[in-house]
């Protein structure tokens, strides 16, 4: 049934037409395939009919946001809620055959939630090198009558081996100075500006700057676990470097692969359902024109609500002919 959405809503859609035109840029793959078959490409098959098909040692950064372990409707699927331990199993019959695809330097993500996280870091540190467990603030939900609301949820981060890319510099977060302290009149480790006064701070653990897509913003599609361009361009921009490949097997509608072509990586994203993949397509054909992402900017994250600030900067260094999407038309609702 066709929703009736608010005039101002920005949820991505599919026409008829759009899902005609764009179905044709899915690939299947039935036979061993070679890395130029798939490179910038989205396969629109269960995962299980693809990954024998893969080719060997070519993926850099595996990002992998599978169904958690509750019932949940993935638009034409359903995704059902098992016992543990066959959960464990489950992931363990993917995972496990996705290992040949992993360079020796590749870094994996695995997202969960409190009923899936502790099955992924068993399963993940059967194979790899456990290196961190990040957790991200998820601002929307309901609240519960008796119990806590749940508003986090978990990515495991592993590694291959020891030998593996981690660029600091790149996911530093920008964040207002609310006590600034000088030396002899200076800035000590924080920036004066006509804007305010920000610090450059290292990244953590647990990540509050978030945004869960919603209705206003560009990004924003019916997929019921969407996660943000912003969640995974830190991923992408501190375990991967431009040119490397990046590999979603459990795609959705497609910010892995589109943030990746934003920041200049190679991507291969497979996805069940045909209309999440090709919402996917329509997204990345979107980022031939617009490279913005929503929270980055300059080079760097800015904490949640810090951006009204660069408005000015973000005008004098669009161009007019510029037709990518303006990064701060929706600024006034959120980030």
């Amino acid at each position: 049934m066709t929703k009736n959405r608010a005039p101002r809503n920005r949820t991505l859609i599919l026409t008829d037409v759009d899902r005609k035109e764009l179905s044709r840029k899915l690939i299947s793959i039935e036979e061993k395939t070679t890395l130029s078959q798939i490179t910038n490409k989205t396969i629109n098959q269960d995962l299980f009919t693809v990954l024998d098909f893969l080719p060997d040692n070519f993926v850099d950064l595996l990002f992998v946001d599978p169904p958690y372990n509750l019932t949940k409707t993935f638009n034409s699927n359903t995704f059902k809620e098992m016992k543990t331990k066959d959960y464990i199993e489950w992931i363990d019959s993917w995972l496990s055959k996705l290992i040949r695809t992993l360079k020796k330097t590749a870094s994996i993500y695995i997202c969960g939630d409190y009923r899936s996280s502790g099955a992924i870091q068993q399963v993940g540190e059967k194979y790899f090198k456990v290196r961190n467990r990040i957790v991200w603030e998820r601002e929307k939900g309901r609240g519960a009558k008796a119990n806590w609301k749940n508003n986090t949820e978990d990515i495991w981060y592993f590694t291959v081996s020891d030998d593996y890319t981690f660029n600091l510099d790149a996911v530093k977060l920008k964040k207002k100075v609310l006590a600034p302290y000088r030396i002899n009149g200076k800035p000590k480790d924080w920036e004066e500006s006509d804007n305010g006064n920000y610090r450059l701070t290292h990244p953590s653990n647990i990540w509050t700057d978030i945004t869960v897509p919603f209705w206003s913003m560009p990004e924003n599609t019916d997929h019921p676990t969407q996660k943000p361009e912003k969640l995974l361009a830190k991923i992408i921009l501190a375990s991967s470097n431009e040119g490397d490949f990046v590999l979603d097997p459990f795609l959705g509608s497609g910010t892995t692969s589109v943030v990746a072509k934003k920041l200049n990586r190679k991507y291969l994203g497979i996805e069940l359902d045909n209309t999440y993949a090709c919402l996917a397509e329509k997204r990345l054909s979107i980022a031939e024109k617009d490279k913005s992402i929503q929270g980055y900017f300059d080079g760097v994250f800015w904490e949640r609500n810090s951006l009204k600030e660069q408005f000015k900067i973000n005008l004098a260094i669009t161009n007019k002919n510029d037709e990518r999407t303006p990064l701060f038309n929706f600024i006034e609702v959120n980030d």
